[in-house]
């Protein structure tokens, strides 16, 4: 197979990963001020599937793709304003979190044990954007911020990174023996599950 076949079907996997974004962002638990979605689970399993760099994009497309008014997230929303919104933080925070979730593993190997570090790792980061975000755009106190846009989410967060972790280096595993994923060779061995 050529390299150019082989970045065509990586480029097909990263909308692929785009679409199942906008998919997964439909499960919702509503609560007051941010809800619970599938976002965060669709962008763990992007990033350890796809890597850094095809999970990251395949994040790009999903918010040039909602931020054109496309449907895709939370609620099918979509538009810019949802991106400059009280939850456009955690949004945002979604390309850092996917990059070094991906980065994360390619470094120390694509096993369950690194990337539910790497996933826990992601979920920080895009809370963290989230709650920073949340207190500038409601002007929040900190406290205000962290109650509503931090804590409720760390138990399902640390449910989500652990599936993600879990589904997505067996998907991972299973798209590179098929040859329809590029192997990030790293100088660490690869682990098993």
């Amino acid at each position: 197979m050529t390299n150019q076949q082989l970045k065509l079907r990586s480029m097909i996997v990263t909308a692929l990963f785009a679409a199942i974004i906008g998919v997964l962002a439909q499960i919702t638990i509503p609560l007051p001020h941010v809800p619970i979605t599938g976002q965060t689970l669709a962008i763990g399993l992007a990033a350890t599937i796809l890597g850094s760099r095809y999970g990251t994009l395949s994040v790009l497309l999903y918010l040039l793709i909602g931020s054109a008014g496309v449907p895709v997230f939370a609620e099918f929303t979509g538009g810019i304003s949802k991106l400059i919104g009280p939850t456009g933080g955690f949004l945002v925070g979604f390309i850092p979190a996917t990059f070094i979730i991906g980065l994360y593993m390619e470094k120390l190997g694509f096993s369950f044990k690194n990337a539910m570090i790497a996933n826990t790792i992601g979920m920080i980061i895009t809370l963290a954007f989230g709650t920073t975000w949340l207190k500038i755009s409601a002007d929040y106190t900190w406290v205000q911020a962290l109650a509503f846009g931090f804590t409720p989410f760390l138990f399902v967060g640390l449910i989500k990174a652990a599936l993600a972790s879990w589904v997505g280096i067996i998907i991972r595993k299973r798209l590179v023996s098929a040859k329809l994923l590029f192997s990030v060779q790293t100088n660490v061995k690869q682990e098993t599950l």
